[in-house]
């Protein structure tokens, strides 16, 4: 990861705070003028965007008592008693940033106050060479919410106000699809235009850039951002289909009422489950007023085992784990063939398979919503498909081949080149930091 200068200050970062992953790049203190990803956990440089909540514990001078990463999935995935967070970047732009939530042990942790705390485990991580970052570039999606522009920069403004909590004294913000195409251009031995499509857990995002070697170094590219688009719509809305298709509907989702003489079955409330279905919600669901009303509704349900199996996830507080299930089945059905969920956690013996069709079913509207969201783009810039030179994939969704495939199918002339899925935005942002600071 190379960058304009041969001596750059030590004292910034470049941080991609991703939906699902999270990755900081820094000057590297061995090559003069380099950046390097910097190692998050063990040797691993990305590390999941995840809080884990102990129940137990005392607070310290960081916070509550708490694990970052992978071993915040691991506390959860082990039963500790406690509170998983993930998908923390969905709160931006929402009512939720300033509302404080229950995280186990009579706690209640501020939603700002959690994505501060992911940052600052971030900007510790960045300073394990011992200079402190005081400066910073962010990514940001494309749009953190479609369509208003006013939630737009709240949600900008917010994460601005998490970095300077945390001690980032400047902070500076990059696209993250431009970020990617800066990563991309390091390779490219010739002027061309490229299409990044980055699509992650929470956005799926473009831009077409004209980068090439004579590019590389310039610090403002502003002429060579030819268009951006994105839709709120990735790897987590496609978790949440899954979920609904492939397995809510054993626990009454889509389900008819009783029969009753004269009358046509109605169809079961359905509030519950996208609530279920969805990462920053779930927890909404086992509040004691909402766990009596839905207790209370078992009239509701023509088949009684879909109310029984609904309140043992509520009072056992088992939404998250649905939700990973589901993200499991979304990989393993991307992989190709059909895929048994155990829901024996649930009810003894039960399980579902989701057939590779049916997934795809539930997919193809956002897939199709997110291949229009690239079409557009380029008619933003006033071009054609044709002029298009490259396809650069990165972020974690793109893994989905259907996805990909369906997105190259409109740009046949194209090459598809795939980047690191979760490492291209850090390396760009990094590039783009030290032309940024070094100046």
């Amino acid at each position: 990861m190379s960058s304009p200068s041969t001596d750059l200050p030590r004292d910034f970062c470049a941080i991609d705070f991703g939906t699902s992953n999270s990755a900081v790049a820094v000057p590297d203190a061995a090559r003069p003028g380099a950046m390097r990803l910097v190692p998050l956990e063990d040797d691993k440089v990305t590390m999941p965007t995840a809080v884990f909540y102990y129940a137990e514990g005392r607070h310290d001078a960081d916070g509550p008592p708490r694990a970052f990463g992978r071993a915040a999935m691991a506390a959860y995935e082990e039963g500790v008693d406690g509170r998983l967070m993930r998908s923390m970047k969905s709160i931006l732009g929402s009512s939720l940033i300033d509302q404080v939530t229950d995280v186990g042990g009579g706690r209640g942790v501020k939603y700002a106050d959690m994505l501060a705390g992911y940052l600052k485990r971030l900007r510790r991580q960045a300073a394990r060479d011992g200079h402190e970052p005081r400066r910073v570039v962010l990514g940001r999606p494309v749009y953190f919410v479609d369509g208003e522009p006013e939630r737009d920069a709240a949600a900008q403004a917010s994460l601005a106000a998490a970095a300077r909590a945390v001690g980032f004294e400047d902070v500076h913000f990059q696209f993250e699809p431009i970020a990617a195409a800066f990563d991309f251009e390091q390779q490219a031995d010739r002027e061309q235009l490229v299409l990044v499509a980055d699509i992650g857990g929470g956005t799926s995002d473009f831009s077409l850039v004209r980068v090439g070697p004579e590019r590389i170094q310039r610090l403002d590219r502003r002429e060579d951002i030819l268009a951006n688009h994105g839709v709120h719509i990735a790897g987590t809305d496609f978790d949440r289909h899954i979920e609904l298709t492939g397995i809510l509907r054993e626990f009454g989702y889509r389900a008819l009422g009783p029969a009753k003489p004269g009358q046509t079955p109605r169809e079961v409330p359905s509030g519950v489950y996208f609530d279920l279905a969805t990462w920053h919600l779930i927890n909404t669901c086992y509040s004691p007023q909402r766990v009596i009303e839905l207790r209370n509704m078992k009239g509701f349900y023509g088949d009684p085992r879909h109310h029984q199996r609904l309140m043992t996830v509520l009072e056992e507080r088992l939404g998250h784990e649905l939700a990973h299930r589901a993200e499991e089945a979304k990989i393993e059905v991307a992989a190709g063939g059909d895929c048994m969920i155990d829901l024996g956690l649930i009810e003894s013996g039960l399980s579902v398979t989701l057939s590779e069709g049916a997934a795809m079913s539930a997919l193809r509207d956002d897939i199709e919503r997110i291949a229009q969201a690239g079409r557009e783009t380029v008619e933003r810039a006033g071009l054609k498909p044709s002029d298009v030179d490259a396809l650069y994939f990165t972020g974690g969704s793109t893994g989905l081949t259907v996805l990909a495939d369906r997105i190259a199918a409109d740009f046949p002339a194209a090459r598809p080149v795939r980047g690191d899925r979760f490492a291209s935005v850090a390396t760009g942002l990094g590039l783009h930091a030290a032309r940024l600071f070094a100046a």
